[in-house]
């Protein structure tokens, strides 16, 4: 498949950000986000009643109509310490991919996928666009709409809250009711000085070369069979069943123990809906902690391992968040271990974008036929819905000779299917 690209443009607010509202404050969480891109693909089916000229101006005026609601999108970052709401705009292009869109469907490869993205989610400077979008159109008639949003400004449930809006817009649905968008989360998470934070779990180009990234799909037969499994352990009864991420981190972090000389795993757990009160559902930012859980004993039973992922999300509510954020333990904590020597190695890191409505997401033409991501971070997993919304997509990414091990993990052979057709 080759992808060429047949125009480039600016997208700017169609509306000035109002004078009071230049200046987006970072919150300590931004600070510290790892400096990528946040990509999100979602691809759609041939509409022959619908011309790509239709299509492209309904996108380019909902993108525009967009960005007044998100405008610290349409910004640039200034010293690493908050956001010049400029209305410069966001990075538009779109593109011709050869071929027919099912032949990539039939057998995802990840650099295939790649050249769908406006680009590269691992390079950035301080002066360029904080979103990016790249419209590919195949020569079936069927489409591939690329987000990139730059994490110091969102995390996965933000991607999902600005997708779900642009394409509200362009369906025409109302969005006088949208409220909390944007909000001011620096007093909870008060900025302090970053200097000096190293981010050692980012895949530098060398690091890549010896990893891989591989999809592995839990369907919802195989899932509800693991659950029912790793939920009639004989430790830690007290867990019960375990839910479908609780029953995936599981098994997959016991497959890296197996696999690898990994023992502590960081989670990210979504802080909107355990904050009292909640925080809007739709608010951007990086609204997460990161849970930590560290298994010394190299422990491989399945249902002791989801236990201490239940107890390690538990304990992220309300008071445990405001406490450690305002007496900035958290940082000293994250910024020791991070800076480890060996960190990249010790560590496997989880984010599950399972129920953000990724698949919802309709521009007037039909609802997305699969949702992926090209995520990379140095040994880790992100966690997407399959399309029925029952069982989970998985992209693992491991040092090659640990990936062929982890493959070979009885449970990973036996419940999960490694990079099946979409179809």
């Amino acid at each position: 498949m080759e992808v060429q690209i047949m125009f480039k443009e600016t997208i700017k607010p169609s509306s000035s950000t109002p004078q009071h509202l230049k200046n987006y404050k970072l919150s300590f969480l931004d600070l510290i986000a790892p400096p990528l891109y946040i990509p999100i693909i979602l691809f759609y089916s041939s509409t022959p009643q619908t011309s790509f000229k239709e299509k492209s101006d309904r996108l380019k005026k909902s993108l525009s109509k967009t960005l007044t609601l998100f405008y610290p999108m349409a910004g640039r970052i200034k010293n690493n310490s908050y956001i010049d709401c400029n209305d410069e705009g966001a990075f538009y292009t779109e593109a011709h991919a050869t071929g027919d869109m099912s032949m990539l469907l039939q057998d995802p490869q990840l650099p295939q996928i790649e050249k769908l993205l406006p680009f590269d989610s691992q390079e950035l400077s301080s002066d360029e666009e904080i979103l990016g979008v790249q419209v590919n159109h195949f020569d079936c008639g069927g489409m591939a709409i690329s987000i990139c949003i730059w994490h110091k400004i969102a995390d996965g449930s933000s991607a999902a809250s600005f997708a779900t809006t642009w394409a509200a817009v362009a369906s025409g649905e109302a969005t006088t009711n949208i409220e909390g968008i944007i909000y001011d989360c620096t007093s909870i998470f008060p900025p302090q000085k970053t200097q000096g934070f190293l981010w050692n779990i980012l895949p530098k180009k060398d690091a890549l070369r010896n990893s891989m990234m591989k999809r592995f799909v839990f369907d919802h037969s195989d899932l509800v069979a693991l659950r029912e499994k790793v939920g009639n352990g004989s430790k830690l009864e007290c867990l019960g069943r375990p839910s479908r991420v609780e029953t995936v981190t599981a098994v997959i972090w016991g497959a890296v123990i197996e696999s690898t000389d990994v023992n502590t795993t960081l989670i990210a757990v979504n802080l909107r809906k355990r904050l009292i009160p909640p925080l809007p559902e739709l608010s951007v930012g990086n609204i997460y902690h990161t849970a930590n859980c560290l298994e010394n004993e190299n422990q491989i039973d399945y249902n002791y391992l989801a236990g201490k992922i239940h107890e390690s999300i538990g304990i992220v509510k309300d008071d445990y968040v405001r406490k450690i954020y305002e007496e900035g333990s958290y940082f000293e904590f994250m910024k020791d271990i991070v800076e480890k020597p060996n960190f990249m190695k010790n560590v496997f890191g989880f984010s599950s974008w399972c129920r953000f409505p990724f698949y919802e997401v309709d521009f007037g033409w039909g609802k997305p036929i699969w949702v992926t991501t090209t995520l990379k971070v140095n040994q880790g997993a992100i966690l997407i819905d399959t399309k029925d919304g029952k069982g989970i997509e998985a992209w693992v990414t491991l040092p090659k000779e640990n990936m062929a091990k982890f493959q070979q993990i009885p449970y990973i052979c036996s419940y999960a299917s490694f990079n099946p057709t979409i179809y």
